[in-house]
């Protein structure tokens, strides 16, 4: 294997490893994948003020997020099926952000449950986000079995009352575990290690799922279960009911706009997420890092700002926070590194964004990650609040 230095190295390395369902669950967007680029390309664009001369020592990545101390302004986000990324894959991703110092947010979607992370992790605190599904009485559930594994904060997504439509997965006859078709046996003889780290676990269906809910016990029922299950009525009502139930901290994910923005103060979180579900949601919606400004500038005083989509580096986590961002999240990033090489993936993924956040910020002439601002940013490069 050749020197991995950067989270490119690790997506190369997954798509060789991974089977191209799975694979393609990742790393795609609905329609015609023009948000997803976006939020990638749209920090490209965004240029950076080289100073010199300014003493470098002693430098500090380390924060707060939601009161919490983290390594760096970087949080694992909550993705479906990770765990058929790569064998356990949530508890080992758990692992990993536990060694360094950041939050993991487990999803609903995910392969191992509540519980199993819980234990996989000696009872660490991590972060659950929830799906609002029509089944309340599943929900308050849910909720309570969150509370009882010690989970430090819910994370609520707003942005899948409606699943996008992402043309990959309904070719590749997505479902976990996989179908045994012909195209897909062939495909996953070619992904030996993937395949024995499978027929060493049970884990292989959505854990938070099955066995919690009256009817639903194999994958044919589940399928049917979750496919009427969104919830297309969720509003900001559902939320304050769900603040009450769930009484800890609070994070409102898929904001994306300043109204929305302004509803998300008024609903009692303590943080909101700038996100377009990573792209894969309203393919044409705008990236997350040009509808930042806007809301930061809007509602920045009065709530914690976060963001998520097209993070793939260290520099990306930089211009974030230089634009306002208290916290962001990477998801596919570290399931490259999961898809790739397990734990040890992850951990190399935290360490490559962790050490590119460290040396430009150095290069910008800051010392510590709460003195970043716009002013380490070429103006005229950069989204505003305004344009």
């Amino acid at each position: 294997m050749s020197v991995i230095t950067n989270i490119e190295d690790l997506r190369v390395l997954a798509q060789k490893r991974v089977p191209r369902m799975f694979y393609d669950y990742a790393d795609s967007g609905s329609w015609t994948e023009g948000t997803y680029r976006a939020n990638e390309s749209d920090f490209q664009s965004i240029k950076f003020r080289q100073r010199v001369a300014v003493n470098m020592e002693n430098r500090s990545t380390a924060t707060r997020m939601i009161g919490q101390d983290v390594a760096m302004p970087v949080a694992i986000a909550p993705t479906g099926l990770t765990g058929m990324q790569h064998a356990d894959g949530e508890i080992l991703a758990a692992r990993a952000a536990r060694k360094f110092g950041i939050p993991f947010t487990l999803s609903t979607m995910s392969i191992c449950s509540i519980e199993d992370v819980a234990k996989g992790t000696d009872n660490h605190p991590f972060w659950f986000q929830l799906y609002v599904m029509k089944d309340r009485g599943f929900i308050e559930r849910l909720i309570d079995r969150a509370k009882a594994a010690g989970c430090s904060a819910l994370v609520l997504t707003l942005d899948l009352q409606i699943l996008g439509q992402r043309h990959k997965d309904l070719k590749n006859g997505l479902s976990a575990p996989p179908k045994l078709t012909i195209p897909n046996l062939i495909n996953m003889a070619t992904k030996p290690r993937w395949c024995m780290g499978m027929l060493g676990t049970q884990r292989r269906q959505f854990g938070n799922i099955v066995g919690h809910v009256s009817g639903v016990e194999n994958m044919g029922s589940l399928a049917e279960w979750t496919a009427k299950q969104f919830d297309p009525a969720l509003n900001w009502g559902d939320v304050e009911w769900i603040k009450k139930r769930w009484g800890g901290k609070l994070i409102l994910k898929g904001i994306q706009d300043v109204e929305d923005a302004r509803l998300a103060v008024q609903s009692g979180a303590d943080a909101l997420i700038v996100s377009n579900h990573g792209g894969r949601q309203l393919d044409g919606a705008e990236s997350s890092i040009r509808a930042l400004p806007a809301i930061v500038d809007a509602v920045g005083r009065e709530i914690e700002v976060h963001m998520d989509g097209g993070v793939r580096s260290g520099q990306d986590v930089l211009k974030a926070v230089a634009l306002g961002a208290r916290g962001t999240y990477i998801g596919r990033a570290f399931l490259y590194g999961l898809g790739a090489m397990g734990e040890e993936g992850v951990s190399k993924a935290l360490q490559i964004i962790h050490k590119e956040l460290d040396l430009s910020m150095a290069f910008c002439g800051h010392t510590r990650i709460g003195t970043v601002d716009t002013g380490i940013l070429l103006p005229g490069s950069y989204p505003t609040a305004h344009g």
